[in-house]
């Protein structure tokens, strides 16, 4: 069985020195690959840094919602040339829109617009981050579909309802669930959890957040996203090699990840 965890975070501090320790714990839960997420452009040299060290490793390059403070004149060009210079690079992002934590609205949407032609220009996917904002991004990004054409992507550590969930599935976006999804009271996500379809359905784990029951409350990594996919595969009602096969077909098809060798 192969999985691949669409969003993780390693370069943290929380993970330096442990990444051979790591490693092992995500080969023994079936973990084949991983997609490395980015939240400001001057993470990449590490993140590459790490590439070199884990050939299963993809990375994105993008700058999270909450980051845009930092955004300047040329952090586009940056994040444009950045993708470009290296073959592992598979998405722009992490970007999107965060309102829970920050009232810049403005200065989100024009970042995220941003990145947005910087992936149509590039051909990859967008990585995008939701919180408390699912209505003005469907606006944001249906409004760049008829201006300027669609972008593939994901909706990455996804809790919205079935009916925010079908927007962004008419969007033509892939919905990636974390350990939110084992939660108690997530009935919410869990409920949309079920409608998704079979071939835009991803597994994260977003480390180190998010860790899923029943490692809740503790550093989260990629290994536990075999308890994400248990808990999918039980709620979906499906055997969990159908589910690991599905989302690693998934997750191949969106960022172009070659395994072993084809």
């Amino acid at each position: 069985m192969q999985l691949i965890d669409t969003h993780v975070h390693i370069n943290f501090d929380v993970f330096q020195g442990n990444l051979s320790s790591l490693k092992q714990r995500w080969q023994e839960a079936g973990v084949v690959h991983l997609v490395h997420s980015c939240v400001e452009p001057k993470e990449f040299q590490g993140i590459q840094s790490i590439a070199d060290r884990f050939p299963e490793l993809s990375f994105a390059v993008g700058m999270h919602p909450l980051d845009v403070d930092k955004w300047q004149e040329r952090t586009g060009e940056e994040i444009k040339a950045l993708a470009a210079s290296d073959k592992r690079v598979v998405a722009i992002g992490e970007t999107g829109l965060d309102f829970y934590k920050a009232d810049n609205q403005e200065k989100q949407i024009l970042a995220l617009q941003q990145q947005l032609r910087i992936a149509r220009q590039l051909d990859k996917p967008v990585i995008i981050h939701c919180r408390a904002a699912a209505a003005k991004l469907k606006e944001v990004l249906s409004d760049f579909w008829l201006d300027e054409g669609s972008v593939r992507g994901v909706m990455h550590c996804w809790g919205g309802d079935e009916i925010e969930t079908q927007w962004f599935l008419d969007l033509g976006f892939y919905i990636s669930y974390s350990g939110i999804v084992t939660f108690k009271n997530a009935k919410q996500v869990q409920a949309a959890a079920k409608t998704v379809p079979s071939d835009r359905l991803l597994i994260e784990t977003d480390c180190p957040f998010l860790a899923p029951v029943p490692y809740r409350g503790k550093t989260n990594e990629p290994a536990y996203v075999l308890h994400v996919a248990q808990y999918l595969a039980q709620l979906r009602q499906i055997p969990l090699t159908t589910l690991a096969e599905q989302t690693t077909a998934n997750a191949c098809r969106l960022f172009d990840i070659q395994l072993n060798g084809k």
